[in-house]
């Protein structure tokens, strides 16, 4: 785990309301697996802002790639960053997504700006699995794709792809998903988790789920980010246990 003063390189909006920030981290870059993350304080001299989660979305030699939207005084000094800028990055953080196993394809499940994670891991899966991804989110506005392979979409109100939730989607393809061997790798919002955690369950499929919390410290002392066990009164940690869970060990 490093703290660095990371040079900002550059800010680009990818898409309507989602921003890419690529910074110069090259102790960071030389570590980080798919599906940890990095703990970002936006400014190293004036800012009073507690850090921030960020997925690691992808790397590119000693850079690193952080995707996100603007929901906050946090995130809208980011998207501001100019070439140069340092912001203070703590990482990497948790633990990530395994991507060994004896499966055929990687069927990546997100919704929203739960695809941040899944350009990195999609580059990093072993050549010889198979990769496809279904993104949901309410609108065409809400689907990603930067970064992804073999993308199916589906939105609530239907104005891209398929009209349904995400689940809905699995569903009409469940013949596609029982034909190989497959692992479900997924982030998005509870309630999405949820569904698909149920999904799972009545289908026999494996699945980790990268789990979304608010946090303070990132590695475990504030205790700040519980989440409960599967087990009776068991909890784990957001920051430290995860944020990568067997989905059927949390509950959702």
């Amino acid at each position: 785990m490093y703290i660095v003063n990371a040079p900002v390189n550059e800010v680009r909006k990818i898409q309507p309301g989602i921003f890419l920030l690529k910074a110069h981290c090259p102790e960071i870059t030389k570590e980080i697996k798919p599906g940890q993350f990095c703990n970002i304080k936006v400014s190293t001299t004036t800012s009073p802002l507690l850090r921030r989660p960020f997925s690691v979305c992808d790397i590119e030699g000693e850079y690193i790639f952080f995707m996100f939207n603007v929901h906050g005084e946090g995130t809208e000094l980011l998207s501001k960053k100019e070439h140069g800028e340092l912001i203070d990055v703590l990482g990497p953080l948790g633990n990530g997504f395994d991507l060994d196993g004896d499966y055929d394809t990687a069927v990546i499940a997100a919704g929203g700006l739960g695809a941040a994670p899944f350009p990195f891991f999609t580059r990093m899966l072993p050549k010889n699995k198979n990769v496809l991804s279904f993104m949901g989110g309410r609108s065409k506005s809400d689907i990603i794709t930067y970064g992804l392979k073999n993308v199916q979409a589906a939105t609530d109100d239907g104005s891209f792809g398929f009209k349904g939730t995400i689940i809905d989607l699995m569903n009409e393809k469940i013949d596609v998903l029982k034909k190989d061997k497959i692992k479900i790798f997924s982030c998005g919002p509870n309630p999405m988790l949820k569904a698909l955690k149920d999904f799972c369950d009545k289908h026999s499929f494996e699945a980790l789920a990268s789990t979304e919390c608010a946090m303070a410290c990132g590695f475990g002392i504030c205790q700040g980010c519980p989440i409960e066990s599967s087990e009776d009164d068991k909890y784990y940690l957001v920051c430290k246990d995860g944020p990568v869970f067997d989905i059927k060990d949390i509950k959702l």
